[in-house]
């Protein structure tokens, strides 16, 4: 298997587990967004602390070592760590928010898909240039948007899409942060200390703003380990190790799966539809990310 279908296979699984993820997510919207985030992000260090040290056994027999030898390595390192979770916060906090004020795992999911239009819209700023198909796509995007989230018009735009919005362009800065940072550190300790700031960030926001009760955790704890081991440990570090060697347009079109396996978690599991109005939205929208 060559290393591009390998990367495509990794991204593939990503999307899957990010997209059944927004059941579970849905699932824990009883709880506040940061307590949820805190929770998830603790067992995702957990999980990938060990698998760092299960990395570094079969790379030693390999006769490879990835781990940090200079001080510049390790501060390059504590930067890409630094700068991916922060955004990471941010995006998922913004995310869990979403999903708490409008549990709709369809909504959330396509939603959440326009940083695969966003991203290329921001690399014109840093010099990229964009082509017609882009803003074709950009057009179409707006127009789905418009049918899914606007049923009343302007005016009944709901609070929870501009959350996701939101949600959807933290996720466009953390993507092209991954991009910057992925090929120059080792994939797996990314992972580990971007979820290490994620957790340390979100457990402040939690003692601040949620004060949880402990029974809180308990009575979530199937959704908290799904998205804390698959979506955060395992996914977010298949995401790091796919983007590599991979074109970024064809690793976002993967990624962007996401948003199917979404509405069909929510469909199957939860028992949610969509109106007409709002299906024909979420395709116009799947088509802007797929063209």
């Amino acid at each position: 298997m060559n290393t591009q279908t390998k990367h495509s296979l990794m991204l593939m699984l990503c999307a899957f587990i990010w997209g059944t993820a927004f059941v579970a997510q849905s699932a824990g919207s009883g709880m506040g967004a940061c307590s949820f985030l805190a929770g998830r992000s603790w067992l995702a260090v957990l999980v990938l602390i060990p698998t760092v040290m299960v990395f570094d056994a079969i790379r030693r027999k390999s006769g490879t070592d990835a781990k940090p030898k200079t001080a510049a390595e390790k501060k390059k390192l504590l930067a890409a760590g630094f700068v991916c979770g922060t955004l990471l916060f941010a995006a998922s906090a913004a995310q869990q928010i979403g999903i708490t004020i409008n549990p709709s795992t369809a909504k959330a999911g396509f939603l959440t898909a326009m940083y695969v239009v966003l991203v290329p819209v921001f690399g014109l700023f840093l010099g990229r240039k964009g082509s017609a198909q882009l803003w074709v796509s950009m057009v179409v995007a707006v127009l789905g948007l418009y049918l899914l989230c606007m049923q009343n018009g302007f005016g009944g735009v709901e609070r929870s899409d501009m959350v996701l919005l939101l949600c959807a362009v933290l996720f466009s800065f953390q993507i092209m942060a991954v991009n910057h940072y992925g090929p120059q550190v080792d994939g797996v300790r990314l992972s580990l200390r971007q979820f290490f700031v994620v957790a340390v960030e979100s457990s402040v926001a939690t003692l601040l703003l949620e004060h949880p009760a402990p029974a809180e955790f308990a009575v979530n704890a199937v959704p908290l380990l799904y998205c804390g081991v698959m979506s955060s440990g395992v996914a977010y570090t298949l995401q790091i190790l796919g983007q590599r060697d991979l074109n970024p347009a064809i690793a976002s079109l993967i990624m962007c799966l996401e948003s199917v396996f979404s509405a069909l978690g929510g469909w199957m599991l939860l028992h949610q539809n969509l109106s007409a109005r709002e299906v024909f939205g979420c395709v116009l929208i799947f088509a802007a990310v797929v063209l």
